[in-house]
């Protein structure tokens, strides 16, 4: 190798490490991880339609998740767990709502739910079972969409994220959720949430 090549393979090698520092530093809770990086979440929203998905009747295909944690109190001795859900603002006009977005062709349904709420909501976790599917009328492009809806048990919430700039986003217990969802089938999708996860919690004596 020539002392020229050299000299340009190391000022490239200086020039990534510089673009990469930024961007590992800009990950919440960064930690130093052995052998490997595992996972880079990134800080920009997906855009455009090229790839979205739709089906053999044009419905344009959604998907999202209902994220939800565990609150742990003590009532009189007792410990007991409460469920609080997550919601954001919508992008334009009042409510708040439940992160989705468009289900593209490169990727799985799972995928697309866990990569739009990381984008819209800045949270991830484990993608439990899909709570069913609902079809819905745009306000604003006036076509059909199937949306799909998941439970997501939240394991990490981002201090930054795709979309930090333009939605709030909010811990609620289940009665203000059901109050403040704006879309008719979001709260359907939420009253199957709660049929699922209260019921078989109740059952069970949780």
């Amino acid at each position: 190798m020539t002392g020229f090549s050299v000299s340009l393979f190391v000022s490239n090698i200086s020039n990534v490490a510089s673009y990469l520092s930024p961007i590992f530093e800009s990950i919440p809770s960064a930690k130093v991880v052995p052998a490997q990086i595992e996972k880079v979440v990134s800080l920009v929203s997906r855009t455009g339609r090229d790839l979205q998905r739709y089906d053999n009747a044009g419905y344009r295909q959604v998907v999202g998740c209902v994220p939800y944690r565990y609150k742990k109190q003590e009532v009189n001795g007792i410990e007991t767990k409460e469920i609080e859900l997550l919601l954001i603002s919508a992008q334009k006009g009042k409510g708040m709502l439940f992160p989705k977005g468009g289900w593209e062709t490169d990727e799985s349904m799972e995928e697309a739910a866990l990569r739009e709420t990381i984008e819209e909501a800045g949270v991830t976790g484990e993608l439990e079972e899909k709570l069913g599917k609902w079809q819905y009328k745009s306000k604003r492009h006036s076509i059909i969409h199937d949306g799909y809806m998941f439970a997501l048990l939240v394991s990490q919430e981002f201090e930054r994220w795709p979309e930090a700039e333009i939605r709030q986003r909010k811990w609620v217990g289940l009665d203000e959720a059901r109050e403040v969802c704006q879309n008719w089938w979001m709260r359907e999708a939420l009253e199957a949430f709660i049929n699922l996860k209260c019921i078989s919690d109740d059952e069970s004596g949780n």
